[in-house]
């Protein structure tokens, strides 16, 4: 019961620091842009919070659902600000992957299946964000802060699932915490990169 209760707390932290990373990354869009944000990784993390909150709720988790659940606006106002509706292919495309991966296994096996399939979008789902970051040199908008709270955030949930023995999940966030670490890694020296560069300008026209 000690474990299960710790469990919880680091659980729900787990939920503040979901809420505090979407919300790190949505001020960064506000404030500084949307270069290098990818319309695919954010409207796919709005498809699988649907998903995380209907597991949540089969597994009668309160804890999932506040999960996602909070996130949700965020998450949807990124979205909105990457004109969504002038890209309405990458919308469709988005839909049909997470219902491959998410709601399909789901139907057919059952909700282990489609946490697993979950996992395996969660995965894919940063190499948009990752991609970008590998092939344009000023992506300024994406949040070092963001990503780095969110792998935080990830090892929360995983000592969430230990006690709780939601073994799906937890491999499934575990994969995800991956992908977290190396965009925040590769945004953080885009960032370093950017800024030798514009002193290296400011030096150049100064000499």
């Amino acid at each position: 019961m000690l474990h299960l209760s710790f469990a919880h707390v680091v659980g729900w932290l787990g939920v503040a620091l979901s809420f505090l990373a979407t919300w790190y990354q949505f001020h960064r869009v506000r404030t500084v842009g949307i270069d290098g944000v990818s319309l695919t990784t954010w409207f796919q993390f709005c498809l699988m919070g649907g998903f995380w909150m209907s597991y949540g709720a089969a597994v009668h988790d309160v804890v999932i659902i506040a999960g996602s659940l909070f996130c949700w606006p965020l998450q949807a106002a990124i979205v909105m600000r990457l004109s969504p509706l002038r890209q309405l292919g990458t919308l469709a495309r988005a839909v049909a992957f997470i219902g491959a991966c998410s709601l399909l296994p789901t139907l057919a096996f059952g909700w282990t299946a489609g946490v697993y399939g979950t996992g395996v979008a969660m995965v894919a789902n940063r190499m948009p964000q990752l991609t970008k970051l590998v092939r344009h040199k000023g992506d300024m908008g994406v949040s070092v802060g963001s990503w780095s709270i969110g792998a935080a955030c990830s090892a929360m949930w995983i000592v969430y699932y230990i006690p709780t023995k939601l073994w799906a999940p937890l491999i499934s966030t575990a994969a995800a915490m991956c992908g977290n670490i190396a965009i925040a890694v590769l945004a953080a020296y885009r960032h370093r990169q950017a800024l030798s560069d514009d002193v290296a300008n400011v030096v150049a026209v100064a000499a």
